[in-house]
Protein backbone atom coordinates (compact mmCIF):
# COMPACT_ATOMS: atom_id res chain seq x y z
CA UNK A 1 0.00 0.00 0.00
CA UNK A 2 1.28 3.53 -1.22
CA UNK A 3 0.27 6.78 -0.18
CA UNK A 4 -0.16 9.05 -3.19
CA UNK A 5 -0.16 12.39 -1.06
CA UNK A 6 3.06 14.19 -0.39
CA UNK A 7 4.54 13.97 3.34
CA UNK A 8 5.66 17.26 4.99
CA UNK A 9 9.25 17.78 5.94
CA UNK A 10 8.94 20.81 8.62
CA UNK A 11 12.26 22.55 8.80
CA UNK A 12 13.40 23.78 12.18
CA UNK A 13 14.24 27.82 11.33
CA UNK A 14 18.39 26.77 11.96
CA UNK A 15 17.77 24.24 9.23
CA UNK A 16 16.37 26.83 6.82
CA UNK A 17 19.09 29.05 7.44
CA UNK A 18 21.46 26.50 6.79
CA UNK A 19 19.74 25.77 3.58
CA UNK A 20 19.59 29.73 2.60
CA UNK A 21 15.65 28.94 2.13
CA UNK A 22 13.96 32.34 3.38
CA UNK A 23 10.22 31.28 2.80
CA UNK A 24 8.20 28.12 3.33
CA UNK A 25 4.42 27.75 3.50
CA UNK A 26 2.61 26.40 6.74
CA UNK A 27 1.68 22.66 6.86
CA UNK A 28 -1.63 21.55 5.68
CA UNK A 29 -1.55 17.93 6.84
CA UNK A 30 -3.36 17.35 9.72
CA UNK A 31 -2.53 13.78 10.09
CA UNK A 32 0.69 13.94 11.66
CA UNK A 33 1.70 10.63 10.72
CA UNK A 34 2.51 12.16 7.90
CA UNK A 35 4.84 14.64 9.09
CA UNK A 36 8.68 14.63 9.92
CA UNK A 37 10.44 17.79 11.21
CA UNK A 38 14.01 18.13 10.37
CA UNK A 39 16.88 19.88 12.16
CA UNK A 40 20.53 20.51 11.61
CA UNK A 41 22.45 18.96 14.70
CA UNK A 42 26.65 19.31 15.07
CA UNK A 43 27.82 16.16 15.76
CA UNK A 44 31.36 15.98 16.62
CA UNK A 45 31.26 19.61 14.97
CA UNK A 46 29.73 18.42 11.25
CA UNK A 47 26.19 18.90 10.18
CA UNK A 48 24.18 16.50 10.59
CA UNK A 49 20.51 16.11 10.20
CA UNK A 50 17.95 15.00 13.04
CA UNK A 51 15.11 13.86 11.51
CA UNK A 52 12.15 13.12 14.01
CA UNK A 53 8.61 11.81 13.34
CA UNK A 54 5.71 14.62 14.62
CA UNK A 55 3.24 11.59 15.61
CA UNK A 56 5.63 8.82 17.27
CA UNK A 57 9.14 10.47 18.02
CA UNK A 58 10.82 7.88 15.91
CA UNK A 59 14.11 9.57 15.08
CA UNK A 60 16.91 8.62 12.98
CA UNK A 61 20.09 10.50 12.45
CA UNK A 62 22.02 11.37 9.35
CA UNK A 63 25.72 12.24 10.09
CA UNK A 64 28.22 14.89 8.82
CA UNK A 65 25.98 15.77 5.70
CA UNK A 66 28.19 17.24 2.50
CA UNK A 67 26.68 20.13 0.86
CA UNK A 68 25.42 18.30 -2.31
CA UNK A 69 23.36 15.87 0.17
CA UNK A 70 21.85 18.61 1.64
CA UNK A 71 20.57 20.57 -1.58
CA UNK A 72 19.07 16.92 -2.26
CA UNK A 73 17.83 16.92 1.15
CA UNK A 74 14.08 14.97 -0.25
CA UNK A 75 15.97 12.15 -1.45
CA UNK A 76 18.79 11.78 1.73
CA UNK A 77 15.76 12.10 3.34
CA UNK A 78 13.99 8.94 2.12
CA UNK A 79 16.77 6.98 1.93
CA UNK A 80 17.75 7.84 5.43
CA UNK A 81 14.56 6.40 6.66
CA UNK A 82 14.88 3.66 4.20
CA UNK A 83 17.96 2.37 6.25
CA UNK A 84 16.87 3.28 9.19
CA UNK A 85 13.92 1.59 9.43
CA UNK A 86 15.46 -1.68 7.87
CA UNK A 87 18.44 -1.56 10.43
CA UNK A 88 15.49 -1.08 13.18
CA UNK A 89 13.77 -4.22 11.89
CA UNK A 90 10.62 -2.47 10.48
CA UNK A 91 9.44 -4.10 6.90
CA UNK A 92 10.35 -3.31 3.99
CA UNK A 93 7.18 -1.13 2.86
CA UNK A 94 7.59 0.96 6.01
CA UNK A 95 8.53 3.82 4.39
CA UNK A 96 5.81 4.01 1.73
CA UNK A 97 3.34 3.37 4.48
CA UNK A 98 4.82 6.61 5.99
CA UNK A 99 6.05 8.55 2.63
CA UNK A 100 4.25 7.41 -0.10
CA UNK A 101 5.67 8.12 -3.54
CA UNK A 102 5.48 11.56 -3.99
CA UNK A 103 7.86 14.36 -3.40
CA UNK A 104 8.05 15.58 0.28
CA UNK A 105 7.00 18.71 0.65
CA UNK A 106 9.30 21.34 2.82
CA UNK A 107 7.21 23.23 5.50
CA UNK A 108 7.67 25.16 8.51
CA UNK A 109 7.83 23.06 11.76
CA UNK A 110 4.75 21.58 13.20
CA UNK A 111 3.92 22.98 16.16
CA UNK A 112 5.36 24.29 19.30
CA UNK A 113 4.51 20.30 21.23
CA UNK A 114 6.14 19.00 17.89
CA UNK A 115 9.41 20.99 17.95
CA UNK A 116 9.96 20.66 21.48
CA UNK A 117 9.86 16.49 21.31
CA UNK A 118 12.05 17.31 18.17
CA UNK A 119 14.48 18.96 20.93
CA UNK A 120 14.02 16.03 23.56
CA UNK A 121 15.46 13.84 20.86
CA UNK A 122 18.05 15.89 20.02
CA UNK A 123 19.10 15.97 23.80
CA UNK A 124 18.74 12.13 23.66
CA UNK A 125 21.22 11.64 20.75
CA UNK A 126 23.64 14.28 22.31
CA UNK A 127 23.71 12.49 25.60
CA UNK A 128 24.05 9.33 23.20
CA UNK A 129 26.84 10.32 21.43
CA UNK A 130 29.55 7.66 22.38
CA UNK A 131 27.32 5.36 19.90
CA UNK A 132 27.80 7.64 16.73
CA UNK A 133 29.93 5.99 13.96
CA UNK A 134 31.86 8.15 12.47
CA UNK A 135 32.54 6.10 9.41
CA UNK A 136 29.13 6.45 7.75
CA UNK A 137 26.48 8.78 7.91
CA UNK A 138 23.70 6.37 8.92
CA UNK A 139 23.53 5.87 12.57
CA UNK A 140 21.81 2.99 13.73
CA UNK A 141 23.46 2.29 16.33
CA UNK A 142 22.60 5.79 17.87
CA UNK A 143 18.94 5.86 16.24
CA UNK A 144 18.14 2.51 18.18
CA UNK A 145 19.33 4.14 21.50
CA UNK A 146 17.30 7.27 20.90
CA UNK A 147 14.20 5.14 19.65
CA UNK A 148 14.14 2.70 22.94
CA UNK A 149 14.17 5.59 25.33
CA UNK A 150 10.62 6.00 27.05
CA UNK A 151 9.63 8.90 25.90
CA UNK A 152 6.01 11.61 25.52
CA UNK A 153 4.81 12.51 21.94
CA UNK A 154 2.16 14.19 20.18
CA UNK A 155 0.21 10.79 19.05
CA UNK A 156 0.08 8.97 22.04
CA UNK A 157 -0.51 9.56 25.91
CA UNK A 158 2.33 8.24 28.55
CA UNK A 159 5.79 7.51 28.31
CA UNK A 160 6.76 4.36 25.56
CA UNK A 161 9.56 4.03 23.20
CA UNK A 162 9.55 5.64 20.01
CA UNK A 163 10.19 2.29 18.39
CA UNK A 164 6.92 0.48 19.77
CA UNK A 165 4.90 3.67 18.66
CA UNK A 166 6.20 3.29 14.95
CA UNK A 167 5.43 -0.07 14.90
CA UNK A 168 1.77 0.55 16.23
CA UNK A 169 0.94 3.18 13.61
CA UNK A 170 2.52 0.46 10.93
CA UNK A 171 0.55 -2.09 11.87
CA UNK A 172 -2.84 0.03 11.77
CA UNK A 173 -1.65 1.45 8.26
CA UNK A 174 -0.98 -1.89 7.13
Amino acid sequence: MSRSEPIELGLTIPLQRHLRIKALPYSQEPDRRFCWDLHVIPLRGRPSLLAVHCYSRYTFILNDLSRLDWERLPEVFRKGLERSLSAAGFPAEAADLLCGDRQPLFTKTHGRREVAFLNRAWDDAMAAELALDESTQSQPLLDQVVNANPSRCVGFEGLDSASERLADILRKLI
